[in-house]
């Protein structure tokens, strides 16, 4: 069948214009960036996440020659931030700090309107740690062994702030493994829960050591346990759960940038070179190391690395969180 002469032409043209807008395409990301970055962090100013996020974002400016602006943009545990960010435009302008919490756990957790594992393009692994668990200064147990007896001895009498995700699947947790009940009070974000254990409003928190160590240093809280299998050189005083024959509580975080899924792949390497660079600045490594976190070798610094570590935490965690019944109430 024959084309009329104007849908022969029509065509023609579209056919011719594909290439350019190949070109265009190439020739934006290889221009990336022109404008301001703004790096979403799904959780409150002053906590952990964010300050891992400004050292990052901060670093990464010297090698994009353009500001990268931190959002807080909190609640929920970070899904709504994360849920922000999985509606962007994948231009490479808008990007993400997100942990194991954000872009796992949640997974289980809520019935979310995205994909913590499609809806995201993967940067790179910046840092990880392990939390700790943490007392108010008047708490009556001085140590570890003395808090599970405590807890055993006091059942529902104490309690725990929980402001992420992983704190809820440890403190369950802890509980079924050690026989003991406290009361789970949810918090927006790490700053606001260690408000409240620094005025004595709650009895137990876990935290990251990124805010809780230096205040445990000072004497303003008690540090109990390291949810780890070895212990912190940044704390070496505190002991882990393997010590006292409890070693599958263990928990290592995640913390990582992400972009909206669809993001160019030369934007991505861009981005993801930026982090490196910044990753291996001696003054980024002495900043983040300082308050226990841990700086990933570089193999472990690409986006495929970053996906198959999130594949391999929801493999390993989704059964446990789904088998425990946790799940957003």
């Amino acid at each position: 069948m024959k084309l009329a002469r104007r849908e022969f032409l029509q065509l023609a043209a579209g056919a011719a214009a594909l290439p350019a807008v190949s070109r265009i395409d190439d020739a934006t990301a290889q221009a990336y960036p022109t404008r301001p970055i703004t790096m979403i962090v799904p959780f409150p100013a002053g906590g952990a996440g964010d300050a891992i996020a400004r050292i990052i974002a901060d670093r990464m400016r010297r090698s994009l020659a353009q500001p990268v602006v931190i959002e807080n943009v909190a609640g929920a545990n970070g899904s709504i931030g994360s849920g922000r960010v999985a509606r962007a435009q994948p231009d490479g302008y808008t990007i993400q700090y997100g942990t194991l919490s954000t872009h796992v756990l949640n997974g289980a957790f809520y019935s979310l309107p995205y994909d913590v594992l499609d809806a995201f393009a993967p940067i790179a692994l910046v840092t990880g740690g392990s939390p700790m668990i943490v007392g108010r200064k008047t708490f009556p147990a001085n140590d570890l062994r003395e808090l599970i007896t405590w807890l055993k001895a006091n059942p529902n009498k104490g309690s725990m702030a929980i402001s992420s995700t992983a704190a809820r699947l440890l403190a369950t947790f802890l509980q079924q493994q050690t026989g003991t009940q406290f009361a789970l009070v949810p918090y927006r974000g790490g700053p606001p829960a260690m408000q409240d254990l620094l005025a004595g409003r709650i009895d137990l928190s876990i935290d990251f050591p990124f805010i809780s160590l230096p205040l445990v240093r000072a004497g303003s809280i008690k540090g109990y346990v390291k949810v780890s299998d070895i212990r912190s050189a940044q704390a070496p005083d505190i002991p882990t759960f393997a010590e006292i024959g409890l070693p599958a509580l263990t928990y290592f975080e995640l913390a990582a940038l992400f972009a909206p899924r669809g993001t160019p792949r030369d934007i991505i390497n861009k981005l993801n070179a930026a982090v490196v660079e910044a990753l291996a600045d001696p003054i980024v490594q002495s900043r983040l190391t300082e308050f226990g976190g841990e700086i990933v070798p570089r193999d472990q610094q690409t986006p495929e690395a970053l996906a198959t570590m999130q594949k391999a935490h929801a493999e390993k965690w989704w059964p446990i969180m789904r088998a425990a019944g946790i799940r957003a109430e």
